[in-house]
């Protein structure tokens, strides 16, 4: 198990929402003990006490549910180095110390290429690993020109392409539902299922990442990474183990199936749209050209819905919807599996049967599933759910990929070719929304969406 991190843009908001409050998880599970040694590297000009004062008040916002021992320990076992990232001098430096190091990329994905590439220039010890944040790369090109950069650095089992949806316990609940239950496994297949949704809508809007968002858009930011992830669990073939081989090929099987898009394919079955000014809840939202930092000229969408067809045995014949928006009117975040309806209906004129509904809850937990029984007369039907609350995770999903990645298990991460697969997908919706082959729709903040 490695015993040291090295986070290069570690005054960032992902070290102090997820990667410091996932180290005091750690800490407080027994994961890490006070062997364990933490360096943060960014270009602010601090000193190593200023930022652990820094990372002790972090830990306190975000972290707030650890001991404060656990979070104490943490912020004590942090040391700092201004660094400007991209240059091999400096990341040499950060990295200097005994034995293998992890190296957390906690950075803007345009600067991978730089600092892969000072990483080599600075050289890495035997056994160290590479952490990098999605996306994973801009397209295709970008992302294989990455993947050539990194196999130059360290070996493929050592780069860890996290996407903390796959640590999430609700997401792993998809996998676990599916394979440990006999009642469901049978049903799992184009016979019985029309279409799979795959949804993750928010109320929240633009609240300040302009200077990301407004580059990757919805489509970038979530379809082509966390909701494909979540299509590789939902529609993969049984693995022989949860091992990082069996796992990743069963992942990128389901790539590879993706039916090829045509021009006329995304016209038809992709949609796009921005939020305009509207209203949620007892506050006004500008529309999201007129958010602070975004540039009308880039037509970012904040609205993104894709079908996409499987050309395999077990799903051909089944509609997935991947779709993910902001500024709306409720928080929707799940797997809704909807069945075929019934062959026949053994019921009066009057009576209706509403199609099977399977619900995983990705947040909150959950799992739902929507029923038809027998009403109060005979030959009546009514709607009934079963519903069923998970408990709460061990660890955070932050937590599960640290520690998978000081443990050096990447059955969590995505292999280099899964992540070129991923944009393979989404190559044809990319080029054919850049030319205008599907208008900008708009909606309303705090609306359903686009009509």
């Amino acid at each position: 198990m490695i015993d040291r991190i090295v986070l290069l843009g570690a005054t960032g908001d992902l070290s102090a929402r997820y990667l410091l409050p996932a180290l005091a998880a750690l800490r407080t599970a027994g994961h890490i003990g006070d062997g364990f040694r933490l360096t943060g590297a960014s270009r602010e000009d601090w000193s190593s006490e200023k930022f652990r004062d820094w990372a002790a008040e972090q830990l306190d916002r975000h972290g707030e549910s650890f001991p404060a021992d656990a979070r104490r320990a943490v912020a004590a076992s942090a040391d700092y180095r201004r660094a400007d990232v991209t240059d091999a001098a400096d990341v040499r430096a950060a990295v200097a110390g005994d034995g293998p190091v992890a190296v957390y990329l906690a950075l803007p994905p345009s600067l991978f290429p730089r600092v892969v590439g000072a990483l080599h220039d600075a050289g890495l010890p035997p056994g160290s690993r590479i952490v990098l944040e999605k996306p994973f790369g801009e397209d295709l090109d970008s992302a294989q020109e990455l993947n050539q950069l990194l196999a130059e650095l360290v070996p493929e089992q050592a780069v860890f392409r996290v996407d903390h949806f796959l640590a999430m316990t609700t997401v792993q609940n998809v996998l676990g539902s599916r394979l440990a239950n006999r009642v469901l496994e049978p049903l799992w297949n184009s016979t019985h299922i029309a279409e799979i949704e795959i949804v993750w809508d928010e109320t929240l809007a633009l609240e300040g990442r302009a200077g990301y968002y407004d580059h990757v858009g919805a489509l970038k930011d979530m379809v082509q990474n966390h909701l494909l992830q979540v299509l590789c669990l939902v529609a993969m073939e049984p693995p022989i183990t949860l091992g990082e081989r069996d796992l990743r090929d069963r992942k990128v099987d389901v790539l590879r199936s993706v039916r090829p898009l045509t021009d006329d394919d995304v016209a038809h079955h992709t949609r796009r749209a921005r939020y305009a000014a509207g209203r949620m809840g007892a506050h006004d939202v500008p529309s999201y050209t007129d958010e602070e930092g975004v540039d009308p000229s880039r037509r970012t969408e904040t609205f993104a819905e894709v079908e996409l067809e499987l050309d395999s045995w077990r799903w051909a014949g089944t509609t997935f919807r991947l779709r993910s928006g902001k500024a709306l009117t409720a928080d929707r975040k799940e797997v809704a599996v909807r069945f075929r309806p019934v062959p026949h209906l053994p019921f009066g004129l009057g009576s209706a049967a509403v199609p099977n509904v399977l619900r995983f809850g990705l947040e909150p937990e959950g799992l739902t599933l929507d029923l038809m029984g027998t009403g109060s007369r005979a030959g009546d039907l009514t709607e009934l759910a079963l519903a069923a609350r998970m408990d709460p995770p061990g660890l955070p999903a932050y937590g599960r990929l640290l520690l998978d990645v000081l443990n050096g298990d990447p059955a969590l991460s995505i292999r280099g070719d899964e992540a070129e697969e991923a944009w393979r997908v989404l190559a044809p919706v990319i080029s054919a929304w850049e030319r205008d082959l599907v208008p900008m729709e708009e909606y309303p903040a705090g609306s359903a969406g686009p009509a």
